[in-house]
């Protein structure tokens, strides 16, 4: 099982990106598909998640984040505009089958992350 995150960048504040996960080796119709970052020094937090149609973020992205997925492709996308400096991280993709959506401890997949710089 593997999950390809990708979109990452440098972008200056107020600027969009848009990151993409593929996956592969398995099904994900039934997970959580989700967003998680990593900014330098600090614990990896939840960012979006999504599962049935319905999805969950983190207060501070509503908004500017938006998360969708395609489950014919096994794919999870995450639409980002108005950047801030403060969303610079590196941003995890994972999947999980049960628990509860902002819990790195729900997912049991994850890919191999991919940064975002949003500069000042």
């Amino acid at each position: 099982v593997q999950l390809q995150a990708s979109g990452g960048g440098l972008v200056q504040a107020g600027g969009s990106l848009r990151l993409s996960c593929a996956a592969s080796g398995r099904t994900f119709s039934s997970y959580y598909m989700g967003w998680f970052r990593q900014a330098p020094g600090k614990e990896r937090e939840f960012v979006a998640a999504m599962r049935w149609g319905a999805a969950y973020y983190k207060d501070d992205v509503k908004g500017r984040f938006s998360i969708s997925r395609d489950n014919a492709k096994n794919a999870v996308y995450l639409q980002m505009i108005s950047l801030k400096p403060e969303d610079t991280a590196v941003y995890y993709c994972a999947a999980g089958g049960s628990g509860i959506y902002d819990y790195t401890s729900s997912y049991e997949y994850w890919g191999q992350g991919t940064l975002v710089t949003v500069s000042s």
